[in-house]
């Protein structure tokens, strides 16, 4: 006993010491398994993130891929059949055409005054056809675009959210969103009628003083159809186009297309809903004024583009008599209204900086600076 107080009290410093070096080892110990455990957990949650992360790209680069799809290989062509189809039957020039070459293989069918009318005619609605066509597909392909760039943020958001909340997502359905994109077809079937009356009354007033026999160069030609395209906006107003586009709301909509909901209640009105704010949106991104200047500049390229293709079949020749040009400029309107993969004007569109740049950010949701 004796000894072990003595070794106590001779070691008891250097045993305290070791104590406390092996306690402090232990505890550093403890902090670094800590530290390490953290690391770990911190490294899987990363992980998780980034897997998370990835599939919800993947996910969202398939939505989109559908939807392109669905425009570009329906939407689009249907529309442009609809299209087509409605501005030759309703501007169709055979008749006319039937009338000029009877009358002048057969002397006497037409008297004088008849062959001035069916001249004049002729005239106003070979320029309508084409000019129609001209503006009707330049805003059928931006308004198309449009479509897919706000279904494409909304089907982002909506996966985000879903991936953040880890629930079902209330995203517009499969059937909503081909009714979304369908609405494309409002502008050839209820919009078609109004714009064809008033591009008619643009060309008769710009071509009252326009006779027959008066030359065209060019770009006399051109100067002759954009001042029909700007007297057709003085007519129509700001914004006009988007009463062509852009049904007032779904239920309008709805009842001008004939569609019916054969889903459950429910179903019916979360994509009623979906499709109204969807509606809505395409709307307000219409009536914003950097869509006004985007429609300038495609309005601009697609004249460009329709007096390059003219310059190529006239290049070289004199000014022609308007009588002559008649037949090619109402034969222009067949190639501006090909189907899309054929159609020079929707591709060319497609390539101009300044419109890529607004669906940019029309798919962000920002606005371009004035």
């Amino acid at each position: 006993m004796f000894y072990s107080r003595g070794f106590w009290g001779r070691h008891k410093r250097k045993i305290l010491i070791g104590l406390g070096a092996a306690g402090g080892g232990y505890v550093i110990y403890r902090l670094w398994d800590s530290h390490q455990r953290r690391m770990l957990e911190l490294n899987r949650q990363k992980e998780r993130e980034r897997q998370d992360e990835e599939l919800m790209k993947i996910q969202l680069k398939n939505h989109f891929e559908s939807i392109q799809k669905i425009s570009d290989t329906t939407t689009l062509p249907y529309a442009m059949h609809e299209l087509r189809a409605r501005i030759l039957e309703q501007l169709d020039l055979s008749e006319l055409r039937d009338r000029l070459m009877q009358g002048k293989g057969q002397p006497g069918v037409l008297s004088p005054q008849d062959r001035i009318e069916l001249w004049g005619r002729l005239k106003i609605l070979s320029f309508t056809r084409t000019v129609a066509a001209l503006w009707a597909v330049t805003i059928l392909s931006l308004y198309v675009r449009i479509q897919v760039n706000v279904l494409g943020r909304h089907l982002y958001l909506d996966i985000a959210r879903t991936a953040e909340e880890q629930g079902d997502s209330d995203s517009l359905r499969s059937h909503g969103r081909e009714e979304f994109l369908a609405t494309a077809d409002y502008l050839c079937t209820h919009g078609i009628n109004t714009l064809l009356v008033n591009m008619q009354s643009a060309v008769m007033e710009v071509l009252k003083e326009k006779q027959l026999k008066d030359t065209f160069s060019i770009d006399q030609l051109q100067e002759t159809i954009t001042q029909i395209l700007d007297l057709f906006v003085k007519i129509e107003g700001p914004t006009f186009w988007v009463s062509y586009l852009v049904p007032e709301d779904v239920s309008t909509y709805r009842k001008l297309m004939g569609s019916s909901n054969g889903s459950d209640e429910l179903t019916h009105l979360i994509d009623m809903s979906k499709l109204e704010q969807l509606m809505s949106e395409t709307r307000t991104i219409l009536l914003r004024p950097d869509f006004g200047r985007i429609m300038d500049i495609a309005m601009k390229k697609a004249v460009e583009l329709l007096i390059d293709e003219m310059g190529e079949e006239i290049s070289g020749t004199a000014p022609l008599a308007l009588a002559k040009l008649l037949p090619r400029v109402s034969q222009m309107s067949i190639p501006l209204l090909a189907e899309p993969e054929n159609n020079k004007l929707i591709s060319t569109l497609l390539r101009v900086p300044e419109i890529e740049v607004f669906y940019t950010l029309v798919y962000a949701d920002l606005t371009l600076e004035s």
